[in-house]
Protein backbone atom coordinates (compact mmCIF):
# COMPACT_ATOMS: atom_id res chain seq x y z
CA UNK A 1 0.00 0.00 0.00
CA UNK A 2 2.48 3.09 0.50
CA UNK A 3 4.08 2.21 -2.71
CA UNK A 4 1.10 3.05 -4.03
CA UNK A 5 0.39 5.90 -1.78
CA UNK A 6 4.47 7.30 -2.67
CA UNK A 7 3.20 6.74 -6.82
CA UNK A 8 0.35 8.49 -6.24
CA UNK A 9 2.72 11.38 -4.49
CA UNK A 10 4.60 11.26 -7.75
CA UNK A 11 2.08 11.53 -9.90
CA UNK A 12 0.50 14.29 -8.14
CA UNK A 13 1.07 17.51 -10.60
CA UNK A 14 2.00 20.85 -9.10
CA UNK A 15 2.36 21.67 -5.22
CA UNK A 16 1.27 18.85 -2.30
CA UNK A 17 2.32 19.82 1.51
CA UNK A 18 2.85 16.71 2.75
CA UNK A 19 2.92 15.61 6.96
CA UNK A 20 4.23 12.87 8.90
CA UNK A 21 2.95 13.20 12.40
CA UNK A 22 2.38 10.28 15.32
CA UNK A 23 -0.71 10.59 17.51
CA UNK A 24 1.28 10.36 20.26
CA UNK A 25 4.11 12.95 19.66
CA UNK A 26 2.95 16.11 21.73
CA UNK A 27 4.98 18.66 19.01
CA UNK A 28 2.65 16.95 15.98
CA UNK A 29 -0.12 17.41 18.51
CA UNK A 30 0.95 21.11 19.04
CA UNK A 31 0.67 21.62 14.79
CA UNK A 32 -2.60 19.97 14.43
CA UNK A 33 -4.37 23.14 14.58
CA UNK A 34 -1.59 24.88 12.46
CA UNK A 35 -1.78 22.49 10.07
CA UNK A 36 -5.83 23.11 9.87
CA UNK A 37 -5.20 26.72 9.34
CA UNK A 38 -2.53 26.06 6.85
CA UNK A 39 -5.06 24.19 4.51
CA UNK A 40 -8.02 26.62 5.01
CA UNK A 41 -5.57 29.07 4.04
CA UNK A 42 -4.63 27.10 0.40
CA UNK A 43 -8.21 26.63 0.00
CA UNK A 44 -7.89 23.72 -2.39
CA UNK A 45 -5.22 25.02 -4.10
CA UNK A 46 -2.55 22.07 -2.89
CA UNK A 47 -3.62 18.85 -2.09
CA UNK A 48 -2.37 18.08 1.73
CA UNK A 49 -1.32 14.61 3.28
CA UNK A 50 -1.37 13.87 6.58
CA UNK A 51 0.71 10.47 7.32
CA UNK A 52 0.96 8.93 10.49
CA UNK A 53 4.26 7.16 10.69
CA UNK A 54 2.64 4.16 13.12
CA UNK A 55 0.53 3.12 9.73
CA UNK A 56 2.84 3.98 7.28
CA UNK A 57 6.24 3.48 8.62
CA UNK A 58 7.10 2.03 5.35
CA UNK A 59 6.52 5.11 3.58
CA UNK A 60 8.42 7.27 6.04
CA UNK A 61 11.15 4.60 5.60
CA UNK A 62 11.20 5.05 2.06
CA UNK A 63 10.86 9.05 2.06
CA UNK A 64 13.87 8.53 5.04
CA UNK A 65 11.23 10.06 8.64
CA UNK A 66 13.77 10.19 11.55
CA UNK A 67 11.83 13.23 13.04
CA UNK A 68 8.29 13.75 13.87
CA UNK A 69 6.39 15.88 12.67
CA UNK A 70 7.98 16.35 9.46
CA UNK A 71 6.49 18.79 6.64
CA UNK A 72 7.55 18.14 3.06
CA UNK A 73 6.23 20.40 -0.14
CA UNK A 74 6.41 18.10 -3.58
CA UNK A 75 6.01 19.29 -6.74
CA UNK A 76 5.15 17.46 -9.40
CA UNK A 77 6.83 14.51 -7.47
CA UNK A 78 9.73 15.99 -6.11
CA UNK A 79 10.48 16.83 -3.09
CA UNK A 80 11.09 20.60 -2.86
CA UNK A 81 11.35 21.56 0.45
CA UNK A 82 11.97 19.51 3.87
CA UNK A 83 11.50 20.07 7.69
CA UNK A 84 11.26 18.60 10.76
CA UNK A 85 10.11 19.86 13.92
CA UNK A 86 7.34 22.76 14.83
CA UNK A 87 7.31 25.38 12.84
CA UNK A 88 5.12 28.76 12.49
CA UNK A 89 1.97 28.64 10.24
CA UNK A 90 3.19 31.78 8.05
CA UNK A 91 6.51 29.28 7.71
CA UNK A 92 4.57 26.53 6.56
CA UNK A 93 2.15 28.14 4.38
CA UNK A 94 5.11 30.45 2.88
CA UNK A 95 6.43 27.36 1.55
CA UNK A 96 3.73 25.35 -0.21
CA UNK A 97 2.87 29.08 -1.82
CA UNK A 98 6.14 29.15 -3.23
CA UNK A 99 5.71 25.95 -4.99
CA UNK A 100 1.98 26.56 -6.37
Amino acid sequence: MDKDVLNKLAAEKGAVLVEFYATWCPHCRKMMPVVEDVKALIDGRAPVYQFDVDKYQDLADELKVETIPTFMVFKNGEVMWRVSGELDGNTLYSKVEEYL
